[in-house]
């Protein structure tokens, strides 16, 4: 990740413009994304390679800004906590309450004893869909329960979220096409800073075609875009994800705290709209709210 110290960034003509006359927000803003960190509660190992997240992250925080920019509800993801914590990250986090609405569940799908961990997670209706980070884990795609335990999602109307580096998206499309009664929603626009961006471009489109993949809009600012971004930076890669998915496949997330390490919730909000400025009311309802509440089956 990149420093902390940078998070500020560089906000150009269009930002400024935008942060101006910002009054305007979306009414109905579902954030699909959201992490809980709280090392008193659960240990998360992966942290320990990120200096700028070794605290705790609440929901109170959040929510203080979260609310002033036109988020009313968002989805817990989980937070490779610890793997005989997932279960309890996943009770915990459904128990918060407004304005978290549902949670999508730590898991892994390649080793045996995941029907039954699937089955249990299931049984909580605020669990609406599982994840495992596959990013630089290719012996994943290896196991042979892989396949067979991923298709046990959709008729228990699960989700699957698939978080993966950008060189790693053929992987994903193989894995995807032999599952194509699950849906599957990919986290952070594939990210597309993590291999040649000809690459990306070409295999966004690929996944795209996909009709059960639907894309997060999501990380840009992590893994799209230079420490001191603008909103100039964000654009092409933004634009590709747009042209490829179509609004009606497209949520929108904060992936909040990790957001905070390249900027802030404030500024990616921000960026967001200048983003999709011009897009009509419709295709803005669409990626805000109405994709996520079907996809994710929020009341």
């Amino acid at each position: 990740m990149r420093d902390q110290v940078h998070q500020a960034g560089t906000a150009d003509a269009a930002e400024q413009a935008f942060a101006r006359g910002s009054t305007a927000q979306p009414l109905n803003l579902i954030d699909t994304h959201l992490h809980l960190i709280e090392p008193d509660r659960f240990a998360y190992p992966w942290i320990a390679h990120e200096p700028g997240l070794q605290r705790a992250f609440t929901l109170d925080s959040y929510w203080h800004e979260a609310q002033a920019l036109g988020i009313t509800a968002a989805l817990h993801m989980e937070v490779d906590v610890a793997p005989d914590q997932a279960a309890a990250e996943a009770a915990y986090t459904t128990g918060l309450g407004a304005p978290v609405v549902g949670a999508i569940a730590g898991c892994r799908p390649d080793l045996p004893g995941f029907a039954e961990h699937a089955e249990r997670l299931a049984a909580n209706p605020l669990v609406k869909g599982l994840r495992h980070v596959f990013q630089g884990k290719p012996e994943i795609y290896e196991s042979p329960l892989l396949v067979e335990n991923l298709r046990r999602l959709q008729p228990l109307g699960l989700t699957f979220d698939l978080c993966v580096l950008g060189h790693e998206l053929p992987l994903a499309t193989a894995l995807a096409a032999r599952c194509p009664d699950v849906t599957f929603v990919l986290d952070h626009c594939g990210k597309p800073g993590a291999g040649p961006p000809d690459a990306w471009k070409a295999d966004m489109a690929a996944l795209a075609r996909l009709p059960n993949v639907t894309c997060k809009f999501s990380g840009l600012i992590s893994y799209a875009a230079p420490t001191e971004w603008t909103v100039e930076d964000l654009r092409p890669a933004a634009a590709h994800v747009i042209d490829v998915f179509g609004w009606d496949r497209l949520v929108w997330g904060s992936d909040w705290p990790v957001c905070t390490l390249t900027g802030s919730l404030t500024r990616w909000v921000e960026a967001t709209h200048a983003l999709i400025r011009g897009s009509s009311p419709t295709e803005q309802g669409q990626l805000f709210a109405t994709n996520a509440a079907r996809i994710y089956r929020l009341a």
